[in-house]
This record gives structure tokens, C-alpha cells and sequence, in this order.
């Protein structure tokens, strides 16, 4: 589980550290679903918190953190069934880290309004980076970008509901 860090910070559990300042640019497809992966990651022990603190609302946050491992596992699979060695070496995407690292802190004693809001941050910076992973590998990797626009379903959804809570 990738642990959420003061400020935003993400380390993954292969030792990567997204800092939001860093200004780090991804140009790969395995940099890019590696940020992917690491954020959805960060965002699933978001709900699992949230699902802790609000135990009310805990059967759809427990549902979201349990979908978003699963949208990396759906990544990925689709990303090596499509790879190919050539392709890596070209550089379908240009992400920059700062734009898409998210804040997943709740400050101890969050409402339920405010852990809304905090949540629907989330989900909306996770749409932006699908949206921009769609647009920059539509080009290079038919698969993927119909793989991030199914995700980017799906979280539209939570938006939705999100939106109920506050």
C-alpha cells in the first residue's frame, strides 16, 4: 500500500517518490502507468481511511478503494498484452507529476462534508490525468486510451455521488 505523505507525496511500493514541486516530466507508457498506478493506489487507501472515519458511508468508499486496484490491475493487463519492446522506446506521453499528484490527507476530525470535498478533489485531479493519458497515447496505444476512457467512466459516477454528500 503506497503510504500518503504530508503535502500530497505519494512513495509507491517500488520505492518511487512523487513529490508535487518536482516537476518531473513522464515520457513512457511504463513512467506513466507506474505514476498511474502509485496514484490509484494512494487513492484507494484514501477510501479505506475514509471508510474508517466515516463508518456510516463505508460500503461505497471499501467498493471504490477495492475498483481502484482493480483499474491497475485492467492497466496493466491491457498495457502488456498491446506492448510491444519497440514501442516503449518511443515516448507516448508527456505528463508532467505536478499537475496530477493528489492530496490525500484528511485532517484528523474531517466532517462529512469536508471529506466530500476532499474526495471529490481527488477524483477530479484522477480524471484530469485520465484525460491527458487518453489524449497523449491515442496516437501510439489504441488499447490504453479505450482502457483510461472506461475509468474515466466509472469515476464520473463517484462524482455524482460524491457531490451527494456534501
Amino acid at each position: 500500500m503506497a503510504p500518503i505523505l504530508s503535502g500530497g507525496d505519494v512513495r509507491g511500493s517500488a520505492g518511487v517518490h512523487w513529490r508535487k514541486g518536482q516537476d518531473m516530466k513522464l515520457r513512457t507508457a511504463s513512467e506513466a502507468l507506474r505514476f498511474i498506478a502509485e496514484l490509484e493506489e494512494t487513492a484507494a487507501a484514501f477510501y479505506e481511511e475514509l471508510a474508517r472515519r466515516l463508518p456510516a458511508q463505508a460500503d461505497p468508499f471499501l467498493g471504490w478503494a477495492k475498483e481502484n486496484r482493480r483499474f491497475v490491475r485492467e492497466v496493466q493487463r491491457t498495457y502488456q498484452s498491446a506492448i510491444t519492446d519497440a514501442l516503449e522506446g518511443c515516448f507516448a506521453f508527456d505528463l508532467d507529476t505536478d499537475r496530477f499528484v493528489v492530496n490525500a490527507e484528511l485532517p484528523p476530525g474531517a466532517a462529512e462534508a469536508e471529506a466530500a470535498a476532499a474526495a471529490l478533489s481527488l477524483e477530479r485531479q484522477l480524471l484530469g490525468l485520465y484525460g491527458a493519458a487518453t489524449e497523449q497515447a491515442g496516437a501510439l496505444l489504441a488499447d490504453l486510451p479505450r482502457t483510461f476512457r472506461m475509468i474515466a467512466k466509472k469515476r464520473q459516477g463517484r462524482l455524482e455521488r460524491l457531490a451527494l454528500l456534501k
